[in-house]
């Protein structure tokens, strides 16, 4: 205990006096077109999300500064954190025996429970990372499956919503994700009179926060909740049930169109190390997703017009160690599953979004004259709409053909950007013609490559360079 508690001054020390991020340029809002994210005070913010749901349940908070640390380093922007957690998180205690609620009441909140959620989330701020907290994992409201149990209505879900609000409302190092993994109605049954008065709680504290929806695996917020004042985001999950290469750029594309404008995320793609058979079987004897199934996902989200994407570990997001018990074959403990290849390459996705005007986006699939697959082999492409570059991600290399009549410049500077390895490799200046052909570096499956295309008037920095 006094370990823990010389841990959390020194923490809070440090955040006093070197915390930046939020602090510096202010809360996480819509930018003004409606499809991505920025600081209030207009600096692009790129989602980089991290799945570490179990993280106040099963973590001492010497474990978490680690944890945080990685993610911090490796570029993340996003922890996504669930207060009250999935794994028979009201009756089971936190590593210090803490449960978060009294008497399974969420009007009846544990205070000692929620310091310590206070000094995580002054450590992740210290750290330069936002907390997306989840007040609930979904089985609390809505139970379908899971441990639950269901303790929340509509008169308790404001209560909650408003002590979060109070609590958390002046820290633009906080954003709320409702839900947990379920949807907010099936058929006759109808949960968003819950969710609402959950949201309402927490505005009616903290009018600025952001605010979006977890919802479960295979669906978008879209589909039941798009038009709600209080969502903020459509997030999804592609999850990790359907098999390889599940569509989700045909769902961002979808809600990209909608209205009223909102931006769209995958808020969990499939999970690096997870089995891939489909839910619930989920046994390895199919093998497991790995970094190059990640890639793809990612990669094909974001280009197809989200404000960025999480990455998840299979081990990670449950902390498998020697002291819990294995979820659905997970083949290493958390400590060293937070430096897998597809941790540190999510993040050269963000520094590459970031290297290029990334607030003017525009989706454009019409740039590939030639060479789109299905499937696996399905490229997404986009330009900035001043039409000073584009960039294309190529899942399988292979010779493609280009549409450059979105180039208004004579010539065209060219890199290619490695996905795998963050490394760029510059071409000569071309003369541009209407439709040019290109073929990456090396062929073949597992040897994705992204082609970046400048018009060299725009002079800009090497693809990865973050400005």
């Amino acid at each position: 205990m006094k370990k823990a508690l010389l841990l959390l001054l020194t923490i809070s020390v440090y955040f006093i006096t070197t915390a930046q991020g939020s602090q510096q340029h202010g809360r996480v809002v819509v930018s003004p077109n409606g499809h991505y994210l920025q600081y209030e005070d207009g600096t692009p913010f790129f989602w980089l999300g991290d799945t570490g749901w179990e993280l106040f349940h099963r973590l001492k908070l010497e474990e978490i500064n680690k944890y945080l640390d990685n993610r911090s380093q490796k570029g993340f922007t996003v922890i996504q954190a669930v207060l009250l957690a999935e794994f028979d998180g009201l009756r089971k205690p936190n590593q210090y025996g803490d449960v978060p609620l009294k008497n399974l009441d969420p009007a009846q909140p544990n205070e000692k429970y929620f310091r310590f959620v206070d000094s995580v989330v002054k450590m992740a701020a210290s750290k330069n990372l936002i907390m997306g907290l989840l007040p609930t994992w979904g089985d609390k409201v809505t139970k379908l499956w899971g441990e639950g149990p269901v303790v929340f209505d509509s008169v308790n879900a404001y209560q909650y919503g408003l002590f979060l609000g109070k609590r958390y409302g002046n820290n633009p190092a906080v954003v709320w994700i409702l839900g947990g993994d379920r949807p907010p109605y099936v058929d006759t049954m109808d949960w968003r009179p819950i969710w609402r008065q959950m949201a309402h709680g927490i505005l009616e504290a903290s009018p600025k926060a952001f605010i979006t929806y977890h919802p479960s695996g295979g669906h978008s917020t879209s589909e039941y909740i798009h038009t709600e004042p209080w969502l903020d985001m459509n997030m999804m999950q592609s999850g990790h049930g359907s098999g390889h290469d599940v569509p989700v750029w045909n769902w961002i594309a979808r809600d990209y169109k909608l209205t009223p404008t909102k931006p769209a995320l995958d808020a969990e793609p499939n999970y690096e190390d997870h089995p891939v058979n489909p839910w619930p079987k989920w046994d390895p004897k199919n093998g497991y997703f790995r970094d190059y199934d990640v890639r793809k996902q990612t990669y094909r989200s974001v280009f197809a017009g989200a404000p960025g994407v999480t990455y998840g570990h299979h081990a990670v997001w449950q902390f498998w160690s020697p002291r819990e018990e294995k979820i659905n074959y997970a083949d290493r403990y958390w400590t060293e599953a937070i430096d897998r290849p597809g941790a540190f390459q999510v993040g050269y996705l963000k520094k590459l979004i970031l290297s290029r005007p990334s607030l003017t986006r525009v989706p454009d699939s019409s740039l590939i004259a030639a060479g789109q697959g299905s499937g696996g082999d399905h490229i997404e492409a986009f330009r900035d709409s001043a039409n000073t570059y584009a960039m294309l991600y190529i899942p399988r290399g292979k010779n493609i053909a280009v549409n450059m009549s979105f180039l208004k410049s004579a010539q065209v500077q060219i890199w290619w950007f490695n996905p795998k390895s963050g490394d760029v490799k510059k071409l000569l200046l071309k003369d541009k013609v209407p439709t040019m052909s290109f073929t990456p570096p090396t062929l073949g499956t597992e040897n994705d490559w992204v082609l970046v295309l400048d018009d060299p008037s725009a002079k800009y920095q090497q693809p990865g360079t973050a400005q």
